[in-house]
């Protein structure tokens, strides 16, 4: 949905309880649900399966949340595990085999203090359905269902917000926004996500919380940036990050209209998070240094996203647009990796001849060592070199000479000419 698309969203409380008891949910759900209410405990569906069962989208599991303790729901339930007992959630089994369900049930709740910007030093564990919705982030998160009495519950506005497109923090936004540091993250991502816009006084609290950001796990924002760069149109929460002041504490701040031209230009790039972070990174290009920076101190990606966003981000990269000579295409794409050129040509937007005249120069060329005629049992099975690092220097040498002349990667003429360096090998050692 976009701003102006809210056709299909209820215009009321009545019209989205209707619309939320036709949920066809889990039976594992309201087994669970009918057992706590059975027992006089408030139960209500909350969170993110709710804003996306309204706004039509696919959503993730169906989370319940209960006036119930977690003792209380221990008792009621053969079958428990207290994943996270000290904050309210107990997991409940239900079923054997492959009906099996395991469903979470978090305490309603409030907290004290954020000590460290992301946990609370306390938390209270709540009877009242209103208090647990208060502490919660936005007030699209802080709309809740009870599926037995069909009863909705949205007193912070937050079904307004989705027809208007917008993230707000629910209540004071600088209390929410530095009672977790993760929530400025959360906001940017919504806008992204959801294709919504970032409401002022939010926008607002998070410039003023930028310092409880920063104290929160580097791959709790990787997370929320992998998501956001997902998204169909990742600019609509790299603008807030820019505007907030944000960009410079989870990317890093250079040349105001390059960050501008990377956020337009990650909107036309496929939908691969790693690649458009690759391009937000690239205005960065010579100064290597600082890419790394961002990516080990910063973001934290996993070692082969790290690897793939430094490998896109090489300053060298940019002579595949420029070289004409075949053989020095071949090497430069040898030297990036063939898997990464389609990402590499997108980040740099190369035209369509000058993808042709690439493709043209390395089609059916070996480009590396495992694509060659020949491979280290061939040298081996004709006693050309023995195991170690002398192979690797020849194969890598061999490498060197089909990437130069593709019709040389046929296997009687690698051997000649793993013969041949050999030789050479052999009498230049005997002339020194």
């Amino acid at each position: 949905m976009t701003l102006s698309d809210d056709a299909g969203l209820p215009r009321s409380a009545n019209e989205a309880a209707t619309l939320l008891a036709d949920a066809a949910l889990p039976a594992a759900i309201l087994e669970v649900a009918q057992t706590l209410h059975a027992a006089g405990h408030e139960v209500v569906l909350v969170g993110g399966a709710v804003r996306d069962f309204l706004l039509g989208r696919a959503h993730g599991d169906w989370d319940l949340a209960s006036a119930a303790t977690p003792e209380e729901v221990m008792r009621l339930f053969p079958r428990t595990i207290p994943t996270g007992i000290e904050h309210g959630t107990v997991t409940v089994i239900c079923g054997r085999g492959r009906d099996r369900v395991t469903t979470e049930i978090t305490t309603f709740r409030g907290e004290g203090g954020y000590t460290d910007g992301r946990r609370p030093s306390e938390v209270r564990f709540l009877r009242a359905l209103v208090d647990d919705l208060a502490r919660r982030d936005f007030t699209v998160n802080a709309m809740a269902f009870n599926p037995l009495t069909k009863v909705f519950t949205d007193v912070f506005g937050g079904l307004e917000d989705l027809r208007a497109g917008v993230i707000r923090a629910v209540g004071e936004p600088s209390a929410r926004l530095r009672e977790d540091g993760l929530r400025a993250m959360r906001a940017v991502r919504l806008c992204a996500t959801l294709g919504y816009r970032l409401d002022a006084a939010t926008a607002a609290a998070i410039s003023g919380a930028l310092d409880i950001l920063d104290r929160v796990s580097r791959e709790r924002v990787q997370v929320e940036m992998t998501k956001l760069l997902g998204a169909p149109r990742p600019s609509r929460g790299l603008w807030p990050m820019l505007e907030t002041g944000m960009w410079g504490h989870v990317l890093a701040d250079y040349e105001r209209g390059s960050i501008e031209a990377a956020i337009e230009a990650v909107d036309r790039l496929p939908a691969n998070a790693t690649l458009r972070l690759a391009r937000l990174l690239w205005p960065m290009r010579a100064a290597p240094a600082g890419i790394e920076a961002v990516l080990d101190g910063r973001l934290r990606p996993s070692r082969d996203d790290r690897l793939r966003v430094l490998a896109l981000t090489r300053a060298r990269n940019e002579a595949l647009l420029t070289v004409d000579d075949p053989a020095r295409i071949r090497r430069e794409v040898a030297a990036l990796g063939r898997d990464l050129l389609s990402d590499a040509l997108a980040l740099l937007d190369a035209d369509p001849p000058t993808r042709s005249r690439i493709e043209g120069a390395c089609a059916g060329a070996a480009l590396t060592a495992a694509e060659m005629a020949i491979g280290g049992r061939d040298l081996l099975a004709e006693k050309i070199v023995p195991p170690g690092p002398a192979m690797g220097r020849l194969l890598s040498a061999l490498l060197v000479q089909v990437i130069e002349a593709p019709r040389r990667n046929e296997r009687e003429a690698l051997l000649a000419a793993a013969r041949a360096l050999v030789a050479e090998e052999l009498t230049s050692g005997r002339g020194g």
